[in-house]
């Protein structure tokens, strides 16, 4: 079993152009093309809890993903 982070950008209801990435980490059995498949009763469940705010994009990634780009893009420019 992997852990795998459904990384959600949602926008307030009230407020569309205020935005923040959410991330809702899940043990899965797949690729990550397959997670994002499977993602939709998770997202769901997120809604339902956080009536206030709509879903505008999600993708799925390795979690630690991001850091380790990052740490790789520092280490080129020094």
């Amino acid at each position: 079993m992997d852990l795998v982070a459904i990384v959600v950008m949602v926008c307030a209801l009230a407020h569309p152009d205020r935005c923040q990435e959410q991330r809702l980490e899940y043990t899965w059995h797949g690729s990550l093309k397959e997670c994002v498949m499977g993602a939709q009763p998770y997202i769901a469940q997120w809604i339902g809890e956080h009536p206030n705010w709509s879903i505008k994009s999600y993708h799925c990634e390795y979690p630690h993903m991001k850091d380790k780009a990052d740490a790789r893009r520092s280490a080129r420019e020094t």
